[in-house]
């Protein structure tokens, strides 16, 4: 099999976690995407039983990263009425911690983006040529970085265990895990933040990323993991429970490796990704936003795809509808679900007609770091 560094094999490791056997790969499915769509829900039910019964995590504290722009066809895709050509998106980080069964503590922090070296992605790079400087530092707000964020949490890089993000998309990690050669664009050889760190991420998309398919291309910064060792992955394939109240999930369709984290809480059970960008998306007939309640009706969409690659589109509707039927109701307003948003729409006055109806903002589960 070959990966973005070349024809290097790279083992799945079973010590992580326990697979989850309720759940299956819909996309390899030889049945049509309506009966798949329709084993997602019972999968997602089933598992939902299963799920609350691991327990739950010690602990889950969310921070900002950046909120940048977004074109508004590719986050609220065809739903949206608003004049507005592009969003707002907040990319966040969650740091969970939990404890093994032996009693060894584990750290895993999801969406770790190193916003700094995430901004060459094609996609946004060519943006950022194209708009005045004023103009781009109205429209993008870093709030914080991954390392200063675990200083105030009293978290030392050397305690993390895993890295994980829903998909590779704008990801350079090579500052994260290191690299094996001198990197000419960083005048550096980078030595990895986290040396104890493994990230883990689907084996489909790994392989995906060897030979890019040109709806990928914008979105992804291959080069980035040409001299990153292989060894700093955990390459899995399909669904896994880490720990206490932990999983990830494999949900394809955004990319063909998509995978989503499913956490338990005091508030009942959480989904994230970007599969979708607002709370509402998963439920549209509750929108304000301009357009999106009536398109819902006309079209008979239960939900709104964040759609940039559609690399397989009624992949990424069955397996929004799977994230939705785990979630639980919001407590703050039970008409939306307890789905966050890894990139989560963010009102703007720059962006009419797209400030979000209900907004989840952050994660807050048991006793904080300090």
């Amino acid at each position: 099999m070959r990966f973005p560094w070349g024809s290097v094999e790279v083992a799945d490791l079973p010590t992580i976690g326990v697979g989850v056997d309720t759940l299956s790969d819909l996309s390899r499915s030889d049945e049509p995407p309506g009966v798949r769509l329709r084993t997602a829900r019972a999968q997602a039910l089933a598992f939902r039983g299963e799920f609350a019964l691991t327990g739950k995590p010690d602990s889950i504290v969310t921070r900002d990263l950046v909120t940048l722009p977004y074109p508004t066809r590719f986050g609220l895709f065809r739903a949206s009425r608003a004049i507005a050509p592009f969003l707002s998106i907040t990319n966040r980080m969650l740091v969970i911690r939990w404890h093994e069964s032996d009693g060894r503590p584990r750290v895993l922090l999801f969406e770790p983006s190193d916003v700094e070296l995430g901004r060459y992605t094609p996609y946004f790079d060519n943006l950022a040529q194209k708009t005045p400087g004023v103009l781009q530092r109205r429209m993008v707000r870093e709030h914080g970085t991954v390392l200063g964020h675990l200083a105030g949490l009293g978290i030392r890089p050397s305690d993390v265990d895993y890295l994980m993000f829903d998909h590779l998309h704008t990801q350079d990690l090579r500052r994260w895990v290191g690299t094996t050669a001198h990197q000419d664009d960083l005048d550096a050889h980078p030595r990895a933040a986290f040396p104890n760190a493994k990230v883990i991420v689907q084996r489909d998309e790994l392989a995906g990323m060897a030979e890019l398919h040109p709806l990928q291309k914008p979105w992804y910064q291959p080069a980035a993991y040409r001299d990153v060792p292989p060894e700093a992955f955990l390459p899995i394939s399909g669904s896994v429970v880490l720990g206490p109240g932990v999983a990830v999930i494999k949900t394809p369709g955004h990319v063909f490796g998509n995978q989503s984290l499913v956490v338990n809480t005091s508030t009942g059970i959480w989904v994230s990704s970007e599969n979708v960008i607002a709370a509402e998306a998963l439920a549209p007939e509750h929108s304000g936003l301009p357009g999106i309640a009536r398109w819902s009706r006309q079209w008979q969409q239960e939900v709104v795809l964040n759609a940039n690659t559609i690399e397989t589109t009624a992949d990424q509707y069955n397996s929004i509808v799977l994230e939705k039927t785990l979630a639980d109701r919001s407590q703050a307003d039970s008409r939306f679900v307890q789905f966050f948003p890894s990139s989560e729409l963010t009102g703007a006055w720059t962006n009419p007609g797209t400030t979000p109806t209900f907004s989840h903002g952050h994660i807050t589960h048991g006793i904080q770091p300090v």
